[in-house]
């Protein structure tokens, strides 16, 4: 379910093909591998990624928010804001072989604009990737 601000297509045309296979971080050992890869903190989120290095062409991305962001219900938010940030930017700039964690922070990642929050995972995955 996106969240009632994200971008709605009402131009009826389907999102183009997009050849880059996404998939999500359900396992803790692929979350404590990106908790010692690089990472990268905006006001709204951290963002951690790192190399798998395995060949596999395939993006992988897992979201989490701590019982600092708030109850049950300002978590799930956070998250489903996340996670639609994620499926818009992801499969354009993400980079093939590699695993993302987007970490909620307390009362910012559920309240901020959307257009910023998009603007803020964009600056950190630039700061991640390095220079190309």
């Amino acid at each position: 379910m996106a969240p009632p601000e994200a971008p709605v297509d009402t131009t009826g045309n389907s999102p183009p093909a997009v050849s880059l296979c996404v998939q999500r971080l359900r396992k803790r050992p692929d979350f404590l591998a990106l908790n010692r890869a690089r990472r990268q903190g905006t006001g709204t989120m951290l963002v951690q990624g790192r190399d798998r290095g395995d060949g596999d062409a395939t993006v992988r991305v897992g979201f989490t928010c701590s019982k600092k962001v708030g109850n049950a219900v300002a978590r799930n938010r956070a998250k489903r804001r996340l996670r639609e940030v994620a499926r818009l930017l992801l499969p354009e700039h993400g980079r093939p072989g590699w695993d993302y964690a987007l970490i909620g922070r307390a009362e910012v990642t559920a309240s901020r604009d959307f257009q910023d929050l998009q603007r803020d995972f964009l600056y950190a995955l630039r700061k991640l990737h390095g220079p190309a």
